[in-house]
Parts: structure tokens; sequence; C-alpha cells
């Protein structure tokens, strides 16, 4: 009971200040993506904020740079408290490159900005070392969980994303108690979310589930040929441009040239309207390579913003345009790329079982399961997240790269 108690208020307090944080940044970017598709000259500035974002960073916040990877790296091995700065600079960061049309995400940004604000606890709640990876696990899981509106999700990607193949148990109420009460604040707030709708879900019959398995194949490809691209990507922007500033500055200028000579934004900002026109239509298959494209350059140039949106992009557009040679329904199609690509890309099979589930409805379980886990496996042990350590190895092959900073944390 003293357990339950102690870790509810806390809770309760996580849950505020993430629920409220991702509230006000999802207003922010709503009207960020408004203006700038209402003012499509802005994208020619896009090289501008790039040099604002790397001029902010360069100078002030080297220190938190290292965003999602820096929450992951002091749940495993906790050391200094994680500055509060980094919350007010994620949340600029990504509205600069959102409004002037650069390709990110907004989970990154929900995840950052709660995991700074909470950890900020850890000294006047005098919590010791353990604590504080609880304290930070249930931070991730209440951005995660609010920014979405997938609380399930969310409490299990807090648990899931840190160590591959291995979950952290004695957080699991925190997780899951800071992951309701954020999306409930979240709604408190008047803040909606999108839904999809899968319109036809065939029986779960032999040849179904074999075609669900070669999608899950193609899926799991799919992922981590981005997470070594973009990877890639930033090594090569490090090696050509020396000095940070201008990095997102070239990336700015490739992105604004390739816009207007394509004469559509289509490939920019979060991509929502077209991950919802996925579930309506079979798509080419064009699409989601040139957001990822568009992606990669974004995020590897060093603008700021998250991957897991335009993962479910690529993911539904490549789902939705697989059927035309897999045949199963577009609609499902593009709902199982949504969630398995983003599974193998982070290795959180589990979390995005029930983010598929969460959103999509319970009838279409085993499909998205079956995605998931084909994926997560065909992935092997890529990740965007380069803090992310094996916990349990994938297959033999990797068995004895378990760092000993895991045996330290288990």
């Amino acid at each position: 009971m003293p357990y339950i108690l102690k870790w509810l208020f806390i809770s309760i307090i996580i849950g505020g200040l993430a629920g409220t944080a991702s509230a006000g940044f999802l207003q922010s970017l709503e009207w960020a993506t408004q203006f700038r598709e209402t003012h499509l000259w802005l994208i020619a500035l896009l090289p501008v904020g790039g040099f604002l974002i790397g001029i902010l960073y360069y100078h002030w916040g080297k220190d938190v740079e290292a965003g999602n990877n820096l929450l992951i790296g002091n749940i495993l091995d906790p050391k200094e408290i994680i500055p509060f700065k980094m919350a007010p600079f994620v949340y600029i960061g990504t509205i600069v490159t959102h409004f002037f049309g650069g390709s990110a995400g907004r989970e990154g940004t929900a995840l950052q900005m709660a995991g700074a604000m909470v950890d900020q606890l850890s000294r006047p709640f005098k919590l010791d070392q353990k604590e504080r990876k609880i304290l930070l696990i249930a931070s991730i899981a209440a951005g995660f969980g609010s920014v979405f509106g997938t609380p399930l999700a969310g409490a299990v990607f807090g648990l899931e994303v840190f160590l591959i193949g291995r979950i952290r148990y004695n957080a699991l109420f925190p997780a899951f108690a800071s992951a309701i009460l954020a999306d409930w604040v979240t709604r408190l707030w008047n803040v909606r979310h999108t839904h999809y709708h899968i319109d036809l879900i065939p029986p779960t019959d032999f040849l179904p589930i074999l075609y669900s398995v070669l999608a899950g194949v193609i899926f799991g490809l799919c992922a981590a040929t981005f997470s070594r691209l973009i990877h890639w990507a930033g090594s090569f922007f490090k090696s050509k441009i020396k000095y940070p500033p201008l990095r997102p500055v070239a990336g700015g200028i490739i992105l604004a040239l390739a816009v207007f000579a394509m004469g559509t934004t289509r490939y920019i900002g979060l991509g929502v309207p077209v991950i919802v026109e996925s579930f309506e239509k079979q798509l080419p298959l064009h699409d989601f390579v040139l957001k990822m494209i568009f992606t990669i350059v974004t995020l590897s140039a060093g603008f700021k913003g998250g991957e897991v949106t335009p993962l479910f992009f690529i993911g539904a557009t490549l789902g939705s345009a697989l059927s035309i040679f897999i045949p199963l329904p577009f609609g499902l199609l593009a709902g199982m790329g949504f969630v398995a690509v983003f599974a193998g890309a982070t290795n959180t099979p589990l979390a995005c079982m029930l983010m598929g589930i969460e959103l999509f409805g319970a009838e279409c379980g085993v499909y998205i399961a079956i995605a998931c886990v084909v994926s997560y496996l065909f992935s092997g042990h890529n990740s965007i997240y380069t803090g992310q350590h094996i916990g349990e190895a994938k297959n033999r092959r990797y068995e004895n790269q378990q760092n000993k900073s895991i045996s330290d944390f288990l």
C-alpha cells in the first residue's frame, strides 16, 4: 500500500505535467501547420529556421542535443538530472521545423518535454537511482500516451523501449498510471486525436495469415532500411559540414528546393491527411519512398521533432500500396503497416500491438499482432534510437553483445 500510494501521487503529478505539455504542444503544432499551409512562401525560409535551431543547440543546448537517447541512457545508467531546458528547446525546435516545412513527427518532443520536466522531481522527492529509473520510464509512458491518445501503448512503450527484449516490471504501475492520467489531462484540455477506420477485416484463415506474414517481412525490412539510412545520413552531414548550425541550413535548402520543384507539400510536416487517405484508397508505392527521403534529410540534418509519425506515414502508405499484389484489403494493410514499421524501427512490438488495437479496434488484433512480431524479427537489431541496448537478443548471433550495464540495470 505505501508503494501504491507513493507512486500514485507521483503519477498524478507526472500525468498533469505531461498531459498539459502535450496538449499545449499539439495545439501549437496544429496552428503552425495550418499557418504554413496557407502561407507556402514560408517554406523558402526553411534554411533560416534550420540555422536558428542549429545556433540554439550549438551555443546553449549541447548537453540536451541527444534527445530521446539521453532519456534512454539515463534509464539504463542514471547520471546527472536531465536539464529542464530540454523541454523548451525541443518545443521551439519542433515548432520551427514544422512552421517552415520540415518533415518530422511529434513523439520525440512529447517524450523529451515530459522527461525533462518530470526528472526535476527526483531531488525534492529524494528518489534513489532505481526509483529515478522508474520515474523516467513513467515520464516516457505519459508523454507517448498523451501525444497519440493511446495510453495503454504509451505505458508499454515506456517499459519496452530502452532494452530490446526486456521489460522492467517494477515500473508497471507507475507507467500505466502516468500514461492513463496524462491522456486524460490532454483530453481535459479539449485536444482531439485523429481517428482511423478499417472498413473490411477478413476472417482469420490460413491464406490471410500467410499474406500478413509476408507483409510483416516487408514492413520489417522497411523499418531496418529507415533506421540504417537515418544514421548514415546523420554521419554524412557531420562529416561534410563541420560547423553544426550549417547542417540544417543545407538540409533546409535541399527540402525547400524539392518541395517547390515537386509543387506539393504532401511529404512535409506530419502528413496526417495522407495517412488518413491510405485507409480510404490504394496509394502509389512512391509515397512511402518520398516521405522516407524527406524525413531522413530533415532529422539527420539537425531539425527537431520525432520519427514516429513519419514512420506511421511510411508504414500506412506502404501497406496501402502493397494491396497491389498482396490480396488483403488496403485499409487493413495500411493499419498493419502503420504500427508494424514503427515496431521494427523501435523494437517495441508489444506497444505497437496495443496501439493498433487502441486506434483501429480489437477486430484486427490478430493481423496487427502478426505484422508487428514479424516486422520486429525481420528488422534485426537496428533501431532509430542509438541509446537502445540489447536486453535479450533476437537470435544467437547477438547473444554475446549484451552490455555489462544491462546486467547492472537488471
